[in-house]
């Protein structure tokens, strides 16, 4: 499969800098994934959309201040690193650039020696392995001498680095945000529940993925990237029950959906309380065994979240629907507005 099926041309203009003064306020593409059919909202209006017995599943991750500027104790270099998962015991694999200028054995100090980084292990692509030095209680000082890692399109400042967060984030360990929550305001999130929508939550820590274009000319070959996840027991049996009673399970984002098939996958459709690594690859041909729906953002051309969006939509009516957003002069990408993939009528 050609990875040029999954491309199309996006104007500059339209990859939004800066988050929306109010969240909710981001327009809302709605796509029937059956007929290709089309409609415009806003997000506040997605409760609209969503029925009574829907279950709204979203991924409580944390971003982690993971952006450290630091210094090389032996020649004082500029080197920055970026946290990408916690690997037990204050081990950490990172994204260190420039990745040339480090050797095992290297120390970085950040913050004038409140927190160092010795290189344990030199990885491809400018990826290593860290143990962290410190004193006291790690997010502590990231929250000191951390800055939020926004993706490499974003050259705006962030002013409020709580917008790069959901309202619901919980659990601390991704690199980079699950972008379709950052639209739900906590009272939009408490109206969808008094209409009788079931909200629940998986935890999946993003990680180096979302910064790694596709490079091979044919997906096949494309080695996917590892996330860790978290799947509830109470979770696991809202999900069971909404299968057994034909309920539609809505997912948010690209990261809950990954989660969630990557589950069922292992165990025959059906969900269980567990916790694990996911590398789970869906491109068009791949039978959804979890979501009947999903509310996502606008990615990236050529990206495996194009063709996440593709496999469940079908690439046609996913590229004709970009096609028309952009007409239609909406934002793109992290802090741009939304998609809502449906079977329903429209």
């Amino acid at each position: 499969m050609d990875i040029n099926q999954f491309d199309y041309e996006l104007p500059k203009e339209l990859i939004a800098q800066t988050p929306l003064k109010e969240r909710s306020s981001s327009r809302l593409l709605i796509l029937n994934k059956n007929t290709g059919k089309i409609k415009h909202e806003h997000f506040y209006n997605i409760i609209n959309y969503l029925n009574k017995g829907d279950v709204l599943v979203l991924n409580d991750t944390k971003v982690i201040p993971a952006r450290l500027i630091g210094e090389k104790e032996d020649t004082k270099a500029v080197i920055e690193i970026l946290l990408l998962k916690e690997l037990g015991e204050d081990n950490w694999e990172c994204l260190a650039r420039p990745g040339k200028r480090l050797k095992v054995g290297t120390i970085v100090s950040f913050g004038n020696g409140l927190l160092k980084a010795k290189l344990t292990e030199k990885l491809d692509d400018g990826i290593v392995h860290v143990k962290l030095i410190y004193d006291g209680i790690l997010m502590e000082i990231l929250d000191k001498l951390g800055t939020m890692p926004l993706p490499p399109y974003i050259h705006e400042k962030l002013e409020d680095q709580s917008r790069y967060q959901t309202v619901y984030a919980k659990y601390d360990g991704s690199a980079a945000a699950p972008t379709a929550g950052l639209h739900f305001t906590k009272e939009l999130l408490k109206q969808i529940e008094e209409k009788g929508v079931i909200i629940t939550y998986v935890t999946l820590h993003v990680g180096l993925g979302t910064f790694r274009p596709v490079e091979v000319e044919n997906i096949l070959d494309h080695k996917m990237h590892s996330e860790f996840y978290i799947m509830s027991k109470e979770t696991a049996d809202i999900l069971n029950k909404a299968k057994e009673d034909k309920r539609r399970i809505v997912a948010v984002g690209t990261t809950s959906t990954r989660t969630l098939e990557a589950i069922a996958t292992d165990n025959d459709g059906k969900f269980k309380e567990c916790s694990g690594n996911t590398s789970i690859f869906i491109y068009p041909g791949y039978k959804f065994k979890a979501i009947d729906a999903l509310i996502t953002n606008f990615h990236l051309p050529k990206s495996t979240l194009v063709m996440l969006v593709s496999a469940l939509a079908g690439r046609e009516n996913v590229l004709n629907a970009y096609k028309e957003a952009i007409s239609e002069k909406y934002r793109f990408f992290s802090f741009g507005d939304s998609m809502f993939i449906t079977g329903d009528d429209i």
